[in-house]
């Protein structure tokens, strides 16, 4: 077995980890993506999706990603950490959903996981807020996650 740099998983160490002298940041080695990026990777795929489903559903509706439930909602109703949140259109803003990445990470046991729970989560989120159902805006959906 060859020897690893990084044997558990904490990312390497040493003057490899050490900002370069020319960029001031750290080196970045190819290979898996991190958990940020590989849920950005997630959230692109599953808006392009739906872009070829159902894109009248995503016209007037910002999508974002948070990592976690900001204080500026009142969350201490639910029982439980969201998702995900939508926020009707006002005449000043066009409709929003907010993704929140951490607490999908944590609900997810594997990448794999991950990418289908984001693209249900998107596509409930639309469906509350455009009054269509789950299967018009995406007819290949599992909705029994």
């Amino acid at each position: 077995m060859p020897h690893r740099r990084d044997r558990h998983g904490r990312g390497v160490r040493g003057p490899l980890a050490l900002p370069n002298r020319f960029t001031g940041h750290p080196m970045r080695f190819p290979g898996r993506s991190t958990a940020a990026e590989y849920f950005l990777e997630c959230m692109t795929a599953s808006v392009q999706r739906l872009m070829e489903t159902c894109p009248e559903a995503l016209v007037g509706v910002d999508i974002g990603v948070e990592d976690v439930p900001s204080s500026g909602f009142d969350w201490a109703a639910l029982d439980r950490v969201p998702l995900a949140a939508a926020l009707e259109a006002t005449p000043d803003h066009p409709g929003r959903i907010v993704i929140f990445r951490r607490p999908l990470e944590r609900r997810a046991s594997d990448r794999a996981d991950l990418r289908d729970l984001v693209h249900v989560t998107l596509v409930e989120q639309l469906a509350a807020l455009t009054g269509r159902s789950m299967h018009d805006i995406d007819p290949d959906v599992d909705d029994d996650f």
